[in-house]
C-alpha cells in the first residue's frame, strides 16, 4: 500500500503542519455529548508547492501563515455543534483546500476521552487538489 504522503501531487511541496491542537468543542450523537464540550486533538499537514512558497525576501506574505491553520479551525468551531468526527474532519480538510496556494490537506482529529483502555479515537481525511 502506498502511503498518502508519496502522492506524485506533493512532490516539489513544503509540508506546514500543525500538531494536536487542542480544542474544546461540541461534538458527538450522543444525548450527554450533546449537553458539554469534549477536548478534541486536530492535526494538520498542508502541502504548499514549493514555487509559491519559497520566500525570496524572507517576509510572512510569502509563505501561508500558520495561523490560517487554527483560524480556520476556529471559524468550523464557532459553526456549533458536530455530530461526527468525519464531519469536522471534512469541512476543515475543504476550508483548508479553498486557499490557493495548498495544493493538499491531511486533517486528523482525536478524542483523547473517549475509552479508558486506549489513548484516544479519532479519523483522518486527505484531499489533493485536482489538478
Amino acid at each position: 500500500m502506498l502511503s498518502s504522503l508519496s502522492h506524485p501531487a506533493l512532490r516539489n511541496c513544503r509540508r506546514l503542519f500543525l500538531r494536536n491542537y487542542e480544542v474544546l468543542i461540541n461534538i458527538g450523537v450522543h444525548e450527554f455529548e450533546k449537553k458539554g464540550e469534549q477536548r478534541v486533538l486536530i492535526n494538520v499537514d498542508l502541502f504548499i508547492p514549493l514555487a509559491v512558497s519559497t520566500p525570496a525576501a524572507d517576509h510572512l506574505d510569502e509563505v501561508v501563515d500558520y495561523d490560517f491553520m487554527r483560524d480556520t479551525i476556529a471559524r468550523r468551531m464557532a459553526q456549533g455543534h458536530i455530530h461526527l468526527q468525519e464531519t469536522l474532519c471534512d469541512d476543515v480538510a475543504r476550508a483548508m483546500l479553498a486557499h490557493p496556494k495548498v495544493r493538499a490537506v491531511r486533517v486528523s482529529t482525536a478524542k483523547p476521552d473517549v475509552y479508558p483502555d486506549c489513548e484516544s479515537v479519532g479519523v483522518e481525511v486527505m484531499h489533493v487538489k485536482e489538478e
